[in-house]
């Protein structure tokens, strides 16, 4: 290509969902409840924990941290579709291109070691319970958060850095709703091959090893339930991680749903509108599935709600 094509690019265009005109206000009305939703559902989550005084224990702590990350990850990537259908346009700065695939990348792996921590926590807790406040004390929880934070902002600032050393063509189409560093890499004119390795290997360590962590932790949770007598305890020692067992299975399996399908079909589009799963729809249902399947929090959110009630 003539060089001319390679100068720095100012825009980036954002092909969507679809390009069917009469379909962009049905996905705008539907992703915009979609949004509300879960920013007011998560909100809810952390006013509720914050308001009871018995919630204020190492698990709900995470889960506080969880719905924070989650009303940050659909924000990095919802409002700025919806504003493009409402002024029917389809384009993002370069420097917004890149600031959507870094915030992504920081809260999308932030919710996948969260959720490994909220499972060391069960662990603990139905493993070790008489030694589990000494285990997860106040310093300890509040340092894992912080490391999970500290190691996922470096992580994603090498692969800024390095996206920025590639170039890409005027007039470059993410076939996308959003700047996803996949997609991204594969749309560079210039040679992609150090940023293709740090994707695999980042994937590897900060996507298996989280994982492999929580199949250790509930293979360790499940040999100690059943080492439990009775069918009632059994059954409560279980309940206490039914919420986060649903939080990652969603998670997971959407996301690894979205990565086979793009796979086996080579589609852009349906690799697009599979992404909703875990971008949109998981932080949506993780408060209700907290809500619904957790007595204490419903007894805390029913108080909480009490109480508002007057003042509105």
């Amino acid at each position: 290509m003539e060089a001319g094509n390679h100068t720095e690019v100012s825009e980036f265009l954002l092909l969507g969902l679809s390009e069917d005109p009469e379909l962009q206000p049905l996905i705008f009305g539907v992703f915009l409840s979609m949004y509300l939703v879960t920013v007011l559902g998560n909100l809810l989550i952390i006013l509720t924990i914050i308001s009871d005084s018995h919630l204020h224990t190492p698990m709900y702590f995470f889960l506080s941290n969880l719905s924070f990350v989650d009303i940050c990850f659909i924000s990095t990537t919802v409002p700025k579709m919806l504003v493009n259908i409402q002024a029917q346009r389809k384009d993002i700065s370069y420097i917004g291109c890149l600031t959507q695939v870094y915030f992504f990348m920081i809260f999308v792996l932030l919710d996948n070691f969260l959720l490994t921590v909220m499972a060391y926590d069960r662990f603990v807790a139905i493993c070790h319970p008489l030694h589990y406040m000494v285990i997860m004390n106040p310093r300890l929880c509040g340092l894992l958060v912080l490391m999970c934070w500290f190691i996922i902002f470096w992580v994603s600032l090498l692969h800024i850095l390095l996206l920025r050393q590639l170039t890409f063509c005027i007039g470059t189409e993410i076939p996308h709703f959003f700047c996803e560093l996949p997609q991204v890499i594969k749309l560079a004119c210039s040679d992609t091959l150090i940023n293709n390795i740090a994707m695999y290997v980042a994937t590897a360590l900060l996507g298996v090893f989280p994982l492999t962590g929580i199949f250790f932790s509930y293979s360790q949770i499940v040999s100690s339930i059943m080492r439990i007598s009775s069918a009632r305890g059994k059954y409560k020692a279980f309940s206490t991680c039914g919420s986060h067992l649903s939080s990652v299975s969603l998670l997971y399996g959407t996301s690894l749903g979205v990565y086979l399908s793009s796979a086996v079909t080579n589609s852009s589009h349906r690799s697009s509108t599979s992404s909703v799963m875990y971008t949109v729809v998981t932080p949506m249902l993780n408060p209700i599935i907290y809500s619904l399947r957790n007595r204490d929090v419903k007894g805390a959110l029913g108080s909480l709600l009490s109480r508002a009630a007057p003042c509105l």
